[in-house]
C-alpha cells in the first residue's frame, strides 16, 4: 500500500496501483530520480544478479510521468520475450508498448487532449515520446514550470536562456528545428521547437 500511495503523487492516484503491481510482478527496483537533461526515464536489464531497475524523472507532470513509466516496462517485458536479440525501439518493443498503454485508456485516466494524442502515437510509437511533437506538446500543457516558454512560442530574434545560463538569438526554422545563436560565443547551434527556455530581460 505504501508502494501506490508513493507512486500516487507522481502519477494519476487511479494508475499508482497497476504499476506497483507490475514493480511485483516483474520484481523490478524502481527509481524516481531527479531530473536528467538527456533523458525522461531509463531501463536497465538484469546483470550479475542484480534484476530489473527502472527510473523516471521526479519533474515530469503526471501524465508524463506515467507515459515514461510505461515506455520502460515495455522495455523490460521485451528483454524478457528477446533478450538482446531484437531492436531497443523496434517492433516487439512497439507491440508492447501499446499492450501496456491499454489499461489506461480504457480507464480515461488521461484528459481528452493527451488521450487523443496518445491514441495517434500509439499508431507507430517512436523511441521517445518527447519526439512525437503533437504527442509532447500535449502533455507540456500540464507542466506548472513558471517563467519558462517553449521556444515555438516565442518571436523571431528573441533572446532567450537555457538552463546553464548561456544566452541565444532566436533564429529561423530548419525543418523541425530552430537555428538559435550562442551570444556567449558566437556558435550556431540547433533547438527543438519544445525546448523550455527562460526570455531575457533585455527582451528581443
Amino acid at each position: 500500500m505504501e508502494k501506490v500511495n508513493v507512486l500516487a503523487q507522481y502519477m494519476p492516484p487511479s494508475a499508482a496501483p497497476v504499476i506497483a503491481k507490475w514493480i511485483d510482478y516483474f520484481q523490478c527496483e524502481f527509481k524516481i530520480s531527479k531530473s536528467r537533461a538527456t533523458k525522461q526515464g531509463d531501463y536497465r536489464h538484469p546483470f550479475r544478479g542484480l534484476g530489473h531497475k527502472i527510473s523516471v524523472n521526479n519533474n515530469l507532470n503526471e501524465y508524463a510521468f506515467l507515459v515514461t513509466t510505461v515506455h520502460e516496462f515495455a522495455h523490460l517485458l521485451t528483454w524478457n520475450d528477446h533478450k538482446n536479440c531484437v531492436k531497443p525501439h523496434g517492433e516487439e518493443w512497439k507491440h508492447n508498448f501499446k499492450r501496456m498503454m491499454v489499461p489506461f485508456l480504457e480507464e480515461d485516466i488521461f484528459p481528452a487532449d493527451v488521450h487523443q494524442a496518445i491514441t495517434a502515437y500509439l499508431t507507430n510509437p517512436s523511441a521517445s515520446s518527447c519526439t512525437d511533437l503533437k504527442l509532447s506538446r500535449a502533455l507540456k500543457k500540464y507542466d506548472m514550470a513558471m517563467g519558462h516558454s517553449r521556444l515555438e512560442e516565442l518571436p523571431h530574434n528573441t533572446v532567450f536562456t537555457i538552463k546553464d545560463g548561456r544566452k541565444f538569438k532566436k533564429g529561423e526554422q530548419l525543418r523541425k528545428r530552430f537555428r538559435c545563436v550562442c551570444l556567449d560565443n558566437g556558435n550556431v547551434y540547433l533547438f527543438s521547437p519544445l525546448a523550455e527556455v527562460t526570455v531575457s530581460a533585455t527582451g528581443t
